[in-house]
């Protein structure tokens, strides 16, 4: 079927549990809870998105016509040396309109851990290591991975919405918008009232890498 990839870059993961994490991201084209244009914004589910997904145009991003061509290229921008697992992470918009199991399949070939991260409105293929859903609203299919991860505040979701899934970790991400300081503030209070979530930062933004 092949795939639409707007980028692929070596980074750090900059949130979740994987934080610090050295990691070729693939970013894949779409979405299915916006459109990514401007002028669509007011229609979108998660309005407060700030992620380019739109097209195939950035760093490493095009068409792939099959699982091992995109795994090649995956491959090609690790950089990491040593024992320790390559480690990839599939992120969109909604990586899970594309991923399947050619590729979760390719890319374990090549020696690749696989995260992703999911809005969670598409149940996850088998296989995936790592399963990372950030919800936008209600209702969830995917209800259970590793860690879900909130935008906080969301004026669709509150923690209690989707407290008791099946989830390893509960993390907070601080909504950053012109209301930053007290959206941190408020989510600090939360989990230390809450000492069952725990507070994640987009360490990417203040360290300025991508």
């Amino acid at each position: 079927m092949g795939y639409a990839v707007k980028e692929v870059f070596y980074t750090l993961q900059g949130e979740g549990m994987n934080a610090g994490r050295a990691a070729v991201f693939c970013r894949f084209a779409g979405c299915n809870l916006w459109s990514g244009r401007a002028e669509d914004r007011h229609r979108a589910v998660c309005g407060f998105c700030d992620t380019d997904f739109v097209g195939t145009n950035g760093t490493g991003g095009g068409r792939f016509g099959s699982a091992d061509d995109l795994a090649d290229a995956v491959e090609a921008t690790w950089r990491g040396s040593g024992a320790a697992p390559r480690f990839a992470v599939l992120t969109g918009g909604e990586p899970l309109l594309q991923v399947d199991d050619a590729l979760i399949r390719a890319l374990h070939a090549k020696g690749f851990e696989i995260a992703v991260e999911t809005n969670g409105t598409i149940e996850p293929p088998e296989g995936i290591d790592w399963i990372c859903v950030s919800p936008k609203a209600l209702p969830l299919v995917a209800r259970r991975g590793d860690e879900l991860k909130l935008v906080y505040p969301n004026p669709r979701l509150s923690p209690a919405d989707v407290e008791g899934l099946g989830f390893r970790h509960l993390l907070l991400q601080p909504m950053d918008d012109t209301d930053a300081a007290a959206n941190t503030a408020a989510a600090v209070a939360f989990c230390l009232d809450n000492p069952h979530w725990r507070l994640t930062l987009q360490n990417h933004k203040h360290v300025g890498i991508r």
